[in-house]
């Protein structure tokens, strides 16, 4: 593939993304606000719903790799989106009907969590074959910082949209978003799937995938530390919209712009990843970074009256630009030192072990929320999340300067023989 010809399919796969963290990040304020001013959710359905869009990564979390290995990436990508605006349809209109209840809400995350699950591996397992190795990083970087605008406008827009047409048809921007990203999306060009005569069995395949990232010396701490992130990051997504209406009785605009304040700081985080590690070296960049999203976590529940909206805009701009660099990193990192045989396995063992920590944190705070507060609850995820760095510092990690460092000083790459 020419060069002028990577950078546009790069461009067209970067728009289809763009487009659909759009409609996701409007529909993220509109579907909390729906469980709580139309349904009038409880704490514990809060966390239902939030654990519900991410539990996929633990049911389906491991297959997801060997599935994205055998199948097209257009195709794997177009029917995740397909299926998502679908899903999301259905909200408008069984609400239009009178039917709408929070199991709907629950099932429809459900669905919503699969697609991401497949989308998501497939989209990072496909970004390495139109990009150069030396541009990675900044191919990453420049992902996430587009995730960080979409975040930082997305809730504000959708805080509006939802004070102007209502919490439930404001879901209908999100479903046509990824209808759009579809319709981008067919314009790439096919992966031509080099398959055997035989594949190996898939518990074969996943065990290989597992026990590579498992057994890496870098990999594995770097795992466990974004787990520990991400466990706190779905108390988050459960109880931020119940702290803010129920605490803090923000009204719906203000929700919006608050859940959008993180943008700012992943936005700030994925424009100096590359600055601050090639200043302090990937591996000491992964621990500072771990040390500031405790300091964020611990922020964003503290004050009352208006210095606490004022705390919490502070506490998610400094959590939300720890998590964006050590994402960039440890992403880039595995892009690069994975075997491109075990590239899309890598990624969803990773997935499947940190993004199913989310679920989990979802769950755990809703019931701890309803006896507690939601307050009282982010300080105690404020705490779990110092094994981030801890953990860190306990392995190999601590000794490098960069985390590649690892892979010169071993001279090789872990050894991999498919199908073993």
């Amino acid at each position: 593939m020419h060069v002028d010809e990577r950078a546009g399919v790069f461009w067209r796969w970067w728009t289809a993304g763009t487009t659909s963290l759009v409609g996701s990040a409007v529909g993220a304020v509109a579907l909390p606000l729906t469980a709580l001013t139309v349904l009038d959710a409880s704490a514990w359905q809060m966390g239902l719903i939030a654990a519900a869009s991410y539990v996929a990564w633990i049911v389906i979390g491991l297959p997801a790799g060997v599935i994205v290995q055998r199948l097209p990436l257009r195709g794997t990508q177009v029917g995740a989106d397909l299926a998502r605006a679908l899903a999301v349809a259905s909200i408008p209109l069984t609400w239009w009907w009178g039917q709408l209840t929070v199991t709907h809400l629950v099932v429809t995350a459900l669905v919503v969590s699969f697609a991401n699950v497949l989308f998501d591996v497939a989209n990072s397992t496909f970004l390495p074959s139109i990009v150069e190795r030396e541009q990675l990083q900044s191919r990453n970087s420049l992902t996430s910082a587009t995730h960080a605008a979409t975040l930082l406008s997305g809730p504000s827009l959708g805080g509006l949209a939802v004070q102007a047409l209502g919490a439930v048809p404001t879901l209908l921007v999100d479903s046509a978003s990824y209808l759009v990203s579809a319709a981008l999306l067919r314009t790439l060009p096919a992966r031509r799937v080099d398959a055997p005569e035989q594949w190996p069995p898939v518990g074969e395949l996943i065990r290989e995938g597992w026990r590579y990232v498992a057994y890496h010396q870098v990999m594995a701490p770097c795992m466990w530390a974004a787990t520990a992130m991400n466990f706190v990051c779905g108390a988050q997504f459960a109880l931020h919209p119940l702290y803010l209406v129920r605490d803090l009785h923000a009204p719906a605009g203000l929700v919006g712009v608050l859940l959008a304040v993180e943008g700012v700081g992943a936005l700030v985080g994925a424009a100096l990843t590359t600055w601050i590690t090639t200043r302090l070296g990937s591996a000491r960049a992964l621990v500072a970074a771990g040390f500031t999203t405790v300091a964020g976590a611990f922020l964003i529940p503290g004050g009352t009256g208006w210095p606490a909206y004022v705390a919490f805009a502070a506490g998610s701009i400094v959590f939300s630009l720890g998590t964006v660099v050590l994402s960039v990193t440890t992403r880039t990192y595995r892009q690069i030192a994975s075997p491109p045989e075990l590239l899309s396995r890598v990624m969803a063992t990773v997935r499947f072990v940190s993004w199913g920590a989310i679920p989990v944190g979802g769950l755990v705070a809703g019931a701890l929320a309803g006896p507690l507060g939601a307050r009282a609850t982010l300080f105690i995820f404020a705490a779990t999340l110092i094994c981030a760095p801890v953990v860190l510092l306990l392995s190999p990690v601590r000794r490098l300067r960069d985390l590649t460092d690892h892979d010169r000083d071993e001279g090789r790459r872990p050894a991999v023989t498919i199908g073993r």
